[in-house]
């Protein structure tokens, strides 16, 4: 993974796709929570994008699509250009993946866009759905074909074994993910871990890791063994192509680039000093509820984004 920096800002290569985005990615869900305004929630994306930060994450299902009507007002005037833009759809059959990217497309106010990826792969039947001749799969390479998208990939938090198996399923249908999106941070390394488990896996094929949940919102801290910046430091350190993070304030922006800003590349010995500090806090998932709870899966409870299971299914159950 090659880097480059400007004044404020570290870039790096999103794995095959050869395309150079910011080290640090402005998370999108954190732009339409209650205590953000839509002025602020704007100043947040324009600061950002001045300073250096090219990396949008959204989804279509965030604050009811608060989240990607801001981002879309803030994206008008030219800063379009200037960024690459992702957001992720819930739909797992061909008809809700169609409807949800439409309006994706509606509320971003934008002709394409950069990313596209399937958001919470958290079940084992998720990749069977998505890539079943009535699966959104189509749908996105149907999108794809028409300008409407450039690149897929997918996320989810739950389990390493789940993404390997999403690779898997993929590898049986001859289709290679541009990106996968996955927790990576101080706690991760202790239980379930992505990063020992997903992360060699996608290095090896050469696809862009997008890490998140480096602080989960802040539960991270409440744990008392690491600061915001060590957080950063840590998965900026793994081979991310981005570290997308949620910022609610032009302060919190101020510490992503001040993480950015103090980054040097760990040696062995200090990323094992960090991880000492969070073993034990670590060792049960209790400060990684995305992974040990259903709190953080929207689509578990909104099951109807994901759409109706495929036709041939029902018949078969039918028969």
């Amino acid at each position: 993974m090659s880097e480059s920096s400007s004044t404020e800002m570290q870039y790096r290569t999103l794995g095959n796709t050869g395309e150079r985005v910011s080290a640090i990615g402005l998370g999108g869900w954190h732009l339409g929570l209650k205590h953000v305004d839509e002025q602020l929630a704007l100043r947040i994306v324009h600061s950002a994008i001045d300073r250096g930060i090219t990396f949008m994450d959204n989804s279509w299902d965030y604050n009811g699509g608060v989240s990607e009507t801001r981002m879309g007002k803030a994206l008008r005037d030219g800063y379009r250009d200037k960024v690459f833009l992702m957001t992720k759809i819930d739909g797992r059959s061909n008809q809700e993946a169609t409807k949800q990217l439409d309006e994706a497309l509606q509320r971003l106010q934008v002709d394409h866009i950069d990313l596209v990826q399937y958001h919470e792969i958290l079940r084992f039947e998720d990749p069977h759905r998505i890539f079943d001749p009535e699966g959104s799969h189509a749908a996105l390479i149907e999108a794809q074909q028409a300008g409407k998208l450039r690149y897929i990939g997918f996320t989810g938090h739950k389990d390493p074994a789940i993404h390997l198996h999403m690779l898997e399923v993929a590898d049986n249908y001859g289709f290679q993910f541009a990106t996968a999106q996955l927790p990576l941070n101080v706690m991760d390394a202790h239980y379930r871990s992505f990063a020992k488990l997903v992360l060699p896996e996608l290095v090896k094929r050469n696809i862009g890791v997008l890490g998140m949940k480096s602080m989960a919102n802040g539960i991270l801290l409440q744990s008392n063994t690491v600061t915001p910046i060590e957080c950063l430091h840590y998965a900026l350190n793994l081979p991310t192509s981005v570290v997308i993070t949620g910022i609610d304030s032009l302060e919190i922006l101020d510490q992503a680039f001040e993480a950015v800003r103090t980054f040097q590349p760990m040696t062995e010995e200090q990323v094992q000093a960090l991880l000492a500090k969070t073993v034990e806090a670590g060792s049960r998932g209790e400060f990684e509820p995305f992974k040990t709870s259903s709190i953080f899966d929207s689509t578990a409870q909104n099951p109807d984004w994901l759409g109706e299971e495929p036709q041939r299914l029902q018949q078969l159950m039918s028969a």
